[in-house]
């Protein structure tokens, strides 16, 4: 293998291009990013970006010496000749590989209904999205967040740190995905920060002339907005893959050693890749964790170097989320259980554990300002369990 193409220069793209690297590939590696910055860390842009704590300078991700690779910066790709072993930018130009690894990770969903073109809304997923919203928040508008998960309440609590009025709109309990039945804690502790929750509520109409000023909600209440963030999660970003002969289901379909499905030659990592997971007992995941793109990127490397005979991705979960003073942190999959247990603590206070187990057998579990009590979780999630079935 002579040449080597990743597309995207995300933190998945740059630990494939290093763990290359560390198996020995010596070739040539070329990496296309969409975005005009060099890999960066995203974790910070919802909070220290945000309240100012850091600049946006400051999340670029620091690279391994020597890595020897060409960065293709504000080229898009648009299209994959997979016969041709060749990647179509937007610009007409076509790289050739031997081999290729698909890192485009995902983008911020948007709703059809809501005028995005509209000055005020807003979504949050790239750095320049970041410094687009901090500029926003300076002139210490009125905000209105759709959408309870991470990024939301993310966003919630860096508004309630610059001293912003904050209403967070959404149709499913606070943090539920992460916190099922425990999530009612998430939202007093949000409330007691200052947060005006409305739930179950959705949005009906956006209003306003160039700029955004009234959301309209489907119950008829109105709400003043100088700002509209819609985190209402991502989408896997694999338009340019239409007509390359790879299955699309919710991101790029890969095989137990992140080979793409009918692309020999084509390894992905990162946001984009839905794959067999043996907690599911096989059935196809996809996961938008930090360290999901980073375990990811060394099988995808191992996989293009040396076929499928490479160990399969196994990794066990993990997430974290700094919100409300606090860190909340999880391994395993808690949005698979049928029963949740409070080991201790309480949710509204920020610190607790709770257990999540499906079948009986543990499928996740989550703390709150306690990492330690994480540790023995992790552990017992890498001992053989029955794999337990996805809903």
């Amino acid at each position: 293998m002579h040449s080597v193409v990743v597309v995207g220069a995300s933190l998945a793209g740059l630990r494939t291009v290093e763990a290359l690297r560390r198996e020995g590939y010596a070739g040539r590696i070329d990496v296309i990013g969409a975005e005009t910055h060099l890999p960066y860390d995203r974790p910070p842009l919802s909070k220290g970006v945000l309240t100012g704590t850091a600049e946006p300078a400051a999340v670029a991700l620091r690279q391994q010496p020597g890595l020897a690779a060409d960065w293709h910066l504000g080229e898009r790709a648009v299209a994959l000749d997979a016969a041709g072993r060749e990647v179509v930018l937007a610009s007409g130009r076509r790289v050739p590989y031997d081999g290729l690894v698909v890192a485009t990770g995902a983008t911020a969903r948007r709703i059809p209904s809501i005028p995005h073109h509209l000055d005020g809304v807003l979504t949050l997923r790239t750095l320049d999205d970041a410094v687009a919203l901090r500029s926003a928040l300076a002139g210490r508008p009125s905000v209105v967040i759709l959408g309870g998960g991470f990024i939301g309440t993310e966003v919630a609590s860096s508004c309630r740190t610059l001293g912003l009025d904050v209403t967070l709109v959404t149709p499913d309990p606070v943090l539920a995905r992460a916190l099922g039945p425990l999530s009612a804690g998430a939202a007093a502790r949000a409330a007691d920060h200052g947060v005006r929750i409305l739930h179950p509520a959705t949005v009906e109409e956006v209003r306003g002339g160039r700029r955004v000023a009234e959301v309209v909600l489907a119950d008829g209440r109105v709400l003043p907005a100088d700002v509209l963030v819609v985190a209402v999660g991502a989408a896997p970003e694999t338009g340019w893959l239409r007509g390359s002969g790879a299955r699309l289901d919710d991101g790029v379909v890969c095989d137990a050693g992140l080979g793409v499905a009918g692309l020999p030659g084509v390894v992905a990592a990162g946001d984009v890749v839905r794959w067999p997971h043996p907690m599911l007992g096989g059935e196809l995941l996809r996961l938008e964790h930090w360290t999901n793109a980073a375990e990811q990127a060394a099988t995808a490397a191992r996989r293009l170097l040396h076929g499928p005979a490479a160990a399969p991705c196994s990794p066990i979960p993990s997430f974290w989320s700094d919100q409300f003073g606090i860190r909340l942190q999880g391994v395993g999959l808690p949005a698979l259980a049928d029963e949740t247990r409070l080991v201790e603590g309480d949710p509204a206070s920020g610190r607790f554990v709770a257990e999540y187990r499906r079948a009986g057998a543990l499928v996740g579990a989550v703390t709150g300002g306690t990492a330690r009590a994480l540790l023995p979780y992790r552990r017992l999630l890498t001992t053989p369990q029955q794999p337990a079935a996805a809903r």
